[in-house]
């Protein structure tokens, strides 16, 4: 043990400057595949730490929150860095839970690659699918780690099976798994034929012979392998096809183009709470993901002029980084977390935030291992670093060398679909509670504060009960404020489901100088998911340019409220077909003004509609308990969309309003004695009851 902490001491100490040997990753996966034991595994297995942190004992370094280790479940993404075979590998720890989603999103929009790990048990559940469509909208290649294959009903090939059904994935077997459930004890490595053992007292895999039993599927499975990587590749597939040999090398290379292109997936296999079959996935870290070379260029474009600019991974080029992330820590105050893609980044220098049109200056640079931190002087191209002293820069911010600035792509997060109002207990939490809520918006893009118009209440709105409810106990714990919330409320939108055309007209004479806006809109009904839309049919001869854009700013402040319960609206276009103004009367005010009569009055003659969210559901229960399960479901206006059969144990999916949803995982551990599982993510809207907006009337 201290000759394996001292060699990778020695290489922390050296701080790794080619960029080939750097490996930014994130661990990803539906919530219990087992994120956070892995990570801990490879911490140990690379020296970072001398004992192998539990979940289940609270003793995990990525899950350093007392809530975290409270739950068992990991609510904030956290990074850290260690070395493996003289490549520095920076990791990022994510949720699996979709209410902390927006985690596992800038996660991904800073990070190289990707390892996936799904249960051996489960095979790919919701949440795998969620983060699968982030890595491919960011583009980030994936390697997949199929974990706890020692448990009863583990099954490789039905995993498997899962990547392509469910994912639409392109698995490429690495390995080939030697024994399953309680006799699972290695694997095959497909590409040198040797078969190892994972002894979890022993640092690195023992080879041993061959199984006898193995040989055929060995074959079988390295057949497959190069046959799939031939098909990405020009020069091997001619290899392949006229029965030429294909050396090792050779596949490894066309392997690591394929994989960095997005075309295959890798596929490990291990038990990361038995602490096996780690050695091997970092391994393939190494070997397929890739480094900030690799990736390239990061796009851009020019704050002044629009154009689009590209920045080089290169110490010399100009600096750019990204604000990914925003922590408010109790020993050193507010941290940002930064991405860093060109030139260098130093402490106690200046920086420019285009977004914001300011300079800041950090003031101090940190290396974070968890919640752990290192000083350092200055970092380069591919760091994931975290500076203290920038007051202004929020998650989705780019930093640049002033003199060569560049805008970088920013960061998209999800509307919250739930709301609560909060009060402070006494009169004295009051002004803390502001302090706190300020400081969690600050860090979380998904999590909203507003003051209701109305009541005079204080809203908070978030991705679920889940997420609010970790929201009240943080301010409980970290910021010692006392609150009291109410009932949850949903989120709804409103819509149009016809086009409609109304007129309005602001006019006000005073004798003086008056008010005078003239404004013609259609809407017309969109596709759900457009958003909202602006459309002029007129020309600058009939409304001044700048009428156009006032009546736009109408519109859109119009729609923010709708016209049935205050919701905001959404799919809907506006056409502006008509208009007259006044030359001396007329003023933006006033176009606002008539743009907002307009859209009120034709709201109200295309049939607005009240839209609900709506869920994607997914329920794991025993088979004794599917009649309970199913008949709840039904109370609860749930579409049932597939039931599958995994041994003694039903998954059944399907969509269900949000509305109905509260309570439901109280009611389903009393039906099933605590046995069944759920999880639910936001699928889309839809048309809500006549009963629903009733409610919020009455």
């Amino acid at each position: 043990m201290s000759e394996r902490t001292a060699t990778v001491n020695a290489n922390a100490m050296n701080s790794i400057t080619d960029l080939h040997r750097i490996r930014n990753i994130g661990f990803i996966a539906h919530i219990d595949a087992g994120k956070t034991t892995v990570t801990e595994n490879v911490l140990f297995f690379t020296g970072m730490t001398h004992k192998v942190g539990n979940i289940d004992e609270g003793t995990t370094v990525m899950d350093f929150m007392d809530l975290e280790r409270e739950r068992g479940i990991t609510i904030g993404s956290a990074a850290t860095v260690t070395y493996w075979k003289d490549h520095q590998v920076n990791i990022i720890d994510t949720p699996g839970h979709v209410d902390f989603t927006a985690e596992v999103e800038r996660s991904l929009r800073v990070l190289d690659g990707g390892v996936v790990v799904i249960d051996a048990v489960a095979g790919v559940q919701p949440q795998s699918e969620t983060v699968w469509r982030q890595a491919t909208k960011y583009r980030v290649p994936r390697l997949v780690f199929v974990n706890k294959m020692d448990r009863p009903g583990a099954s490789f090939e039905q995993a498997m099976d899962s990547l392509v059904r469910r994912l639409g994935a392109n698995p490429v077997p690495l390995q080939l798994p030697m024994g399953q459930e309680a006799d699972f004890k290695g694997a095959v490595d497909l590409l040198t034929r040797k078969a190892y053992i994972f002894d979890p007292a022993l640092m690195l895999p023992q080879e041993v012979p061959l199984p006898p039993e193995l040989v055929k599927d060995v074959e079988l499975y390295r057949k497959r392998l190069i046959e799939k990587v031939a098909e990405t590749d020009d020069e091997l597939i001619i290899k392949y096809l006229g029965d030429d040999p294909i050396s090792d090398d050779e596949l490894v290379s066309a392997m690591r183009k394929a994989t960095i292109a997005g075309k295959i997936h890798p596929v490990l296999c291990g038990s990361a709470l038995r602490r096996m079959g780690i050695q091997p996935m970092l391994d393939a870290v190494v070997a397929y993901l890739p480094s900030p070379t690799d990736v390239g260029a990061v796009d851009g474009t020019d704050p002044k002029s629009g154009n689009k600019l590209k920045r080089e991974p290169d110490a010399a080029a100009p600096a750019s980084a990204i604000a990914f992330k925003v922590v408010s820590d109790q020993h050193v105050g507010r941290l940002v977390y930064l991405r860093i893609y060109s030139g260098a980044v130093e402490a106690g220098k200046p920086y420019y935030n285009p977004v914001r049109r300011e300079r800041e200056r950090i003031g101090r640079l940190l290396k974070m291992h968890a919640d752990n931190r290192q000083e350092i002087k200055a970092a380069g191209p591919g760091e994931i670093v975290a500076a203290i002293g920038l007051k202004r820069a929020f998650t989705g911010d780019t930093l640049c060398d002033e003199q060569n600035q560049i805008l970088l792509e920013s960061i998209q997060f999800p509307d919250p679909v739930l709301s609560v109002a909060v009060e402070p207990k006494t009169r004295a939490d009051q002004e803390k509670m502001d302090t706190a809520l300020g400081r969690l918006a600050d860090e979380d893009p998904t999590f909203r504060v507003r003051t209701d118009a109305d009541s005079g209440q204080v809203v908070i709105a978030g991705m679920g009960e889940l997420h609010l409810d970790v929201i009240v106990e943080r301010m409980r714990r970290e910021f010692k404020v006392e609150v009291t919330s109410g009932s949850p409320k949903v989120a709804y939108r409103e819509t149009i489901a016809k086009t409609a055309e109304a007129q309005g007209r602001f006019v006000r004479q005073t004798g003086g100088h008056g008010q005078y806006g003239d404004v013609t809109l259609r809407l017309e009904p969109l596709e759900r998911g457009q958003g909202i839309q602006w459309e002029s049919a007129i020309t600058g001869a009939v409304l001044p340019a700048e009428y156009q854009k006032a009546a736009e700013a109408g519109f859109r402040e119009a729609a923010a409220t709708g016209i049935l319960a205050g919701f905001p609206t959404v799919d809907i276009k506006a056409v502006l077909t008509a208009g007259s103004f006044h030359e001396v009367d007329s003023s933006d005010m006033s176009f606002k003004i008539a743009s907002s009569m307009a859209f009120k009055s034709a709201a109200e003659r295309g049939k607005p509609t009240l839209l609900e969210p709506i869920m994607k559901i997914e329920v794991i229960t025993p088979d004794q308990f599917l009649g309970e399960v199913l008949g709840d479901l039904n109370s609860r206006r749930a579409q049932i969309q597939s039931m599958e059969g995994q041994g003694n144990i039903q998954v059944v999916q399907g969509f269900i309003p949000l509305a109905e949803t509260f309570r439901y995982a109280t009611d389903l551990r009393s039906r099933t004695t605590g046995r069944a599982v759920f999880t639910l993510e936001l699928s889309h809207y839809a048309p809500a009851p006549a009963t629903a907006l009733a409610a919020l009337k009455g």
